[in-house]
């Protein structure tokens, strides 16, 4: 009896050890998708281009190593280069484009000092260091590596508006920490200011034009100033700052600062021992000191893009003393709390690796914007106090409109709140009529096409989400469909035709869907009339869409046909770009020839795509414009080539790797896809409260509701005989009772409840259709 008693006290034990090794936060990987590689692509658009780095769920703050300046590498990072340029306070996440921020950039170095960073052929002529691949290690809220070059090891940790530096230095007479302040992704600050404050402080800022490159090289319009108050563990005794004079004349876009000439004149700075107070175009600063083997070096900071006083603030409420070990606890404790919003049984441990990054990858953006005491910079460039909201900034709209505010509305309604009162705020800010379709720093940066904080605002209203100026909201959605449209042509005569007309088709039907709740019924029919302007420019005669010209001729019909890459298509061609028409798949289908035509054309569609998902010219799970396509199945009446491909998409575009997502992360869309389709749901149409059910990668997915949006506390879908063989539905109960249909409505959602799904080897004949 006593030996069964151990043995069964050690089974509970070892059950144990086996859940808390299974906390959600111990399952984020935040490699997966860190890499900017073109040759790994196989196209220009590249990999994930996610940061490793740490942050907090939706922090102003991202402390993460960079190893490149320039390029299209929106994330400073990329997991194949061999050396690290230093690491940086805030970051972009999976933006394609020219990226920007990567401010403060910090650097602990040994022996002579240098100004320059050097480059990724040449490390050694510059601060950058080779580092040891095996020591590089990252997890939610945490990063470490060890740099070759000067024997340090460095580890980061962050609080949402700051962030903690360890660094463990070799014995050695002239060890350093130095912070480039005028480095910037994309590019340069345009002008810094450095300022001692006492013997283990100092403060500053970092103006960033458009002049000095950044997003879109400059095209993306950012402008902000970044404001941090840091602190070092060890007493500033022999310090300092170098300045490189560059020219009024000369340029300082990312081709500039990329230039040999120029990174000459930063090798070249005058350095200036003992100042305290410097302010200059390209400055940096150094901290210089002897330390013993083993010694470890603190630095932390506050960041702001409101003030130096902001700064401050953030850092003394997160931060007040040294203790990396604690910080790291908090960081990880709230990433846990965020992440088991959704629980996940079944599956192995590689696809729920898959599953919770993807989680931890939606929870980046939409980013806190205010400090700590609610300051916040303005549209206007004056400082505003947010009262009822959370001000929150990067809304890469036309990516994220698909599945991340979608994903967002059930799991952080509150965020979908914030980020149209955010919106608004701006709009009002900058007095604009119109929403901006890609939002970063206050900045109208005018990126891709559409209008997605409609289609936003249309979903969040729907379903209940309504804590923002409902008047401002619908005008500024009016105003963006009026400015942005097909109107009175009744398409939109663009090079990218197609892409225009029909998601401008889309957005007005959203707008259209806002008219009618709101009891408006002639805006109501006026814009639900130029949601079918689709039609204009369908071609009977080649049965598909066709671009069309000012004077309404057809644009040439490429040799290739439908397979012609942006051939009146946005990253697209027009077999990909010609499904979206959300709003009215019926119509959609009939105007194509039919359910069967549709059925089999759609199903050549995906047959006809490369194992590895990656680029090409069929179903391309690299780019947005078709992400909802597998959920057409549904409403063909053949819902189980959803489900069969929604669970081919999961399995063969998603690794538990670093090459792990096949295209741009894209701010949180391609992993929101995963997260919404492996939990069994997505939907197809953004403004309609209509999910599709889909096949479950797990066998159980139990999700949280938000008490102030929901009735219910938990909705849970779960599976019985679910495998990577049985991913067929065959019956269906929900709340206990038989449910037939393939889709589901948020309002039943909310209420919570659980939504069995019977799983089967073969399609089932009967459910669904």
């Amino acid at each position: 009896m006593r030996n069964k008693y151990w043995l069964s006290c050690i089974g509970l034990l070892l059950a144990a050890l086996s859940c808390l090794a299974q906390q959600p936060v111990d399952l984020v990987n935040p490699f997966i998708g860190a890499s900017t590689s073109e040759g790994a692509a196989g196209i220009y658009h590249g990999l994930g281009k996610t940061f490793p780095g740490a942050t907090t769920p939706y922090g102003l703050v991202q402390v993460s190593p960079n190893t490149i300046t320039g390029g299209d590498n929106g994330s400073g990072y990329s997991y194949e280069h061999t050396s690290i340029e230093g690491f940086a306070f805030t970051q972009m996440s999976g933006v394609g484009w020219f990226g920007d921020l990567g401010n403060l950039l910090v650097m602990p170095s040994t022996g002579a000092l240098q100004t320059a960073s050097g480059s990724l052929k040449d490390p050694a002529t510059g601060y950058r260091s080779r580092y040891d691949k095996k020591t590089e290690k990252a997890s939610a809220g945490y990063y470490a590596v060890s740099l070759s070059d000067h024997n340090i090891k460095a580890e980061m940790t962050a609080a949402p508006h700051s962030g903690l530096l360890r660094f463990t230095f070799p014995k050695h007479a002239l060890s350093r920490i130095q912070i480039d302040l005028a480095r910037r992704v994309g590019g340069t600050s345009v002008l810094q200011e450095v300022e001692v404050v006492n013997e283990h402080t100092i403060q500053g800022w970092m103006k960033c034009t458009p002049e000095g490159g950044g997003w879109g090289n400059g095209e993306g319009n950012a402008d902000y100033t970044v404001y941090f108050y840091a602190q070092f563990s060890k007493p500033l005794k022999n310090y300092g700052v170098w300045s490189a004079g560059i020219p009024d004349s000369w340029g300082r876009k990312r081709q500039d600062v990329e230039s040999g000439k120029y990174q000459q004149r930063i090798a070249d700075a005058t350095v200036t021992k003992g100042i305290r107070k410097m302010q200059g175009k390209h400055l940096g600063f150094f901290t210089e000191f002897e330390t013993k083997k083993g010694e470890e070096v603190l630095l932390k900071s506050g960041i702001s893009f409101v003030s130096l006083a902001g700064a401050r603030k953030n850092l003394e409420a997160e931060i007040p003393g040294w203790d990396f070990d604690k910080l790291h606890a908090q960081a990880r404790a709230t990433w846990n709390a965020a992440l088991s919003k959704m629980q996940v049984t079944g599956g192995s441990k590689a696809q729920k690796t898959i599953f919770y990054t993807a989680l931890y990858h939606t929870m980046i953006d939409p980013r806190m914007l205010e400090d700590v005491d609610g300051n916040y910079p303005g549209g206007d460039g004056k400082v505003h106090q947010s009262k009822h909201f959370t001000k929150r900034t990067i809304f890469s709209g036309w990516d994220v409109f698909r599945s991340q505010m979608p994903l967002q509305t059930i799991i952080n309604p509150s965020l979908v709140n914030d980020l149209i009162n955010s919106l608004i705020t701006l709009a009002d800010e900058k007095g604009k009529d119109h929403f901006e379709r890609w939002e970063l720093l206050n900045a109208y940066s005018g990126c891709m096409l559409g209008n997605p904080a409609v289609s936003v605002i249309a979903d969040a209203y729907a379903k209940g989400i309504r804590n923002y100026d409902l008047n401002k909201a619908y005008q500024l959605s009016v105003g963006s469909v009026e400015r942005f449209g097909n109107k009175e042509a009744g398409y939109t005569p663009n090079p990218l035709s197609i892409s225009y007309t029909l998601e401008y088709a889309y957005f007005d039907w959203c707008v259209s869907q806002l008219a009618k709740q709101l009891g408006n019924s002639a805006d109501a029919d006026k814009y639900a009339k130029r949601a079918q302007y689709y039609h204009n420019i369908f071609d009977k005669e080649k049965g598909w869409f066709r671009p069309r010209l000012k004077d309404g001729s057809w644009e040439p019909w490429p040799a290739e046909g439908r397979l012609k890459q942006w051939y009146g298509c946005m990253e697209s061609n027009a077999w990909q770009q010609g499904w979206f028409v959300p709003h009215d798949v019926a119509g959609m289908v009939a105007l194509m020839g039919g359910k069967e035509k549709v059925l089999a054309d759609l199903t050549n569609f995906f047959e006809k795509v490369p194992h590895n998902m990656m680029w090409n010219d069929y179903y391309n799970h690299a780019n947005e414009p078709v992400h909802h396509v597998p959920f057409l199945f549904n409403r063909l009446g053949v819902p189980s080539l959803t489900q069969k491909w929604t669970r081919a998409i999961c399995e063969r575009a998603y690794k538990n790797a670093v090459e792990g997502l096949v295209g741009n992360e894209d701010v949180g869309q391609l992993s929101a896809w995963y997260v919404l389709a492996a939990s069994g749901l997505h939907p197809v149409c953004p403004g309609d409260t209509r999910y599709e059910i889909t096949s479950p990668v797990f066998n159980k997915i139990t999700i949280a509701l938000d008490a102030a949006y929901s009735q219910g506390k938990t909705f849970t879908i779960s599976t019985v005989n679910n495998s990577s063989q049985n991913v067929y539905i065959q019956s269906a109960t929900l709340n206990g009772k038989p449910y037939n249909n393939c889709f589901i409505d948020h309002s039943d959602l909310v209420k919570g409840g659980v939504l069995e799904l019977v799983m089967g080897p073969n399609p089932g004949r009967l459910w669904g259709n």
